[in-house]
């Protein structure tokens, strides 16, 4: 259910607020110390940004689509360390346990989720295999009433935080794809989990992910989300979700993308040159109109496939449209922005190179664009099939 306009209005206005006054003065601490202050934290929490998705009988707010887009373009005008930390307990941390979850899964970890007090991430990459989902390795063996999971999950974003983990293992052994593979709900504590060192990222420091290694993990049946029942559906899972998750990434990159512009203009209107604003010379001009007509479009293909998702339509193609384009366009939103600030774009100090790096993984997570591609492209032949 919608919230009421105007307390939807409120809540966009304290995010704007917030993202103005508390985040944006702190990103180069939080790029520095690659850490997001306790006290920020906090006041996430306090705010409900940890549970934007989750619904109100959880503790959460429980936005709609089209809701929830309207936040993340405004948090995309800060660093994008600060979206991520809440990412997961808006997406597949909680959107998994909300549709397939059992009663008691849902009770367990859905308040705790909602306001942050539990970190969630989602174990899915390893080494040989993110995308290839037919060449994951780590099992989960079937002993009596519980399962042994072994193995080793690569770049998990908020791994280091997380509490619970959602972890993809081979539940058949026999299965050469992923329709052997369950999806598990770990937590921390479990014996026989360790974490490797923090990676060092290209961008986005602030956020933080590792290797995430599983040995000889005893968990019982009940840990698969959905219980036993769903044993070997663990993609079904998390293919239901995606479609919330890539309209999510797509949202915040319009975000950073109109950031981008505004700081852009602001600094083409006052710097000078040959006695005049940059902004006054034509083929500034020009990337200045690409670079918002480019997140126009990608704006209205968010809102759009949103409220359709909201009104129960089935949204995959558009979404992963939307993640394709939206993702794309940031990067050369954020090639001009360097462009038009010239020299100073190559500086730290005016923060342009720091969102140029930060972008590039828009491209690569939530699915990269090449699988963006084959989603599209595969969704129309079967379209195109049943239409024949």
């Amino acid at each position: 259910m919608a919230l009421d306009p105007e307390i939807l209005a409120d809540l966009l206005e304290a995010v704007e607020r917030f993202v103005r006054d508390r985040l944006r003065p702190i990103e180069e601490q939080v790029a520095a110390e690659d850490r997001i202050p306790d006290s920020v934290l906090g006041e996430m929490r306090e705010m409900g940004l940890f549970g934007l998705s989750i619904p109100e009988e959880f503790g959460g707010l429980g936005l709609t689509m089209a809701e929830e887009v309207q936040v993340a373009f405004r948090l995309g005008h800060a660093s994008p360390a600060f979206r991520s930390i809440i990412g997961t307990n808006n997406g597949i941390g909680s959107q998994g346990i909300i549709l397939d979850g059992t009663d008691a899964q849902k009770r367990r970890y859905l308040p705790d989720l909602a306001t942050g007090q539990l970190i969630s991430c989602f174990c899915l990459t390893e080494a040989e295999a993110g995308s290839d989902a037919g060449s994951l390795r780590t099992t989960a063996r079937r002993d009596g009433g519980d399962y042994i999971i072994n193995g080793a999950k690569r770049f998990i974003t908020n791994a280091p935080e997380a509490g619970l983990f959602t972890v993809f293992a081979r539940t058949n052994p026999e299965s050469l794809d992923a329709r052997g593979v369950s999806a598990f709900l770990v937590e921390r504590e479990t014996p026989g989990i360790s974490l490797g060192k923090p990676d060092s990222k290209m961008g986005q420091k602030g956020t933080h992910t590792c290797d995430v290694m599983f040995d000889d993990v005893r968990v019982s049946a009940d840990a698969i989300i959905g219980g036993l029942a769903r044993e070997n559906e663990g993609f079904k899972t998390a293919m239901k979700v995606l479609d919330r998750g890539r309209l999510h990434i797509s949202a915040v990159c319009v975000g950073v993308a109109q950031r981008l512009i505004k700081d852009s203009l602001a600094y083409a209107m006052e710097r000078r040159q040959f006695g005049e604003p940059l902004a006054q010379f034509q083929l500034v001009q020009a990337m200045l109109a690409d670079m918002r007509t480019e997140t126009f479009a990608a704006q209205c293909m968010v809102e759009e496939t949103a409220r359709r998702r909201d009104a129960g339509a089935d949204v995959t193609i558009d979404a992963a449209c939307s993640k394709m384009f939206a993702s794309e366009m940031v990067g050369r939103v954020a090639d001009k922005a360097v462009q038009i600030h010239g020299g100073a774009g190559y500086m730290s100090e005016y923060g342009i190179e720091r969102l140029y790096r930060d972008v590039r993984l828009f491209r690569i997570y939530e699915g990269t664009t090449q699988i963006q591609q084959l989603v599209i492209a595969r969704g129309m032949i079967r379209e195109a099939t049943k239409a024949a």
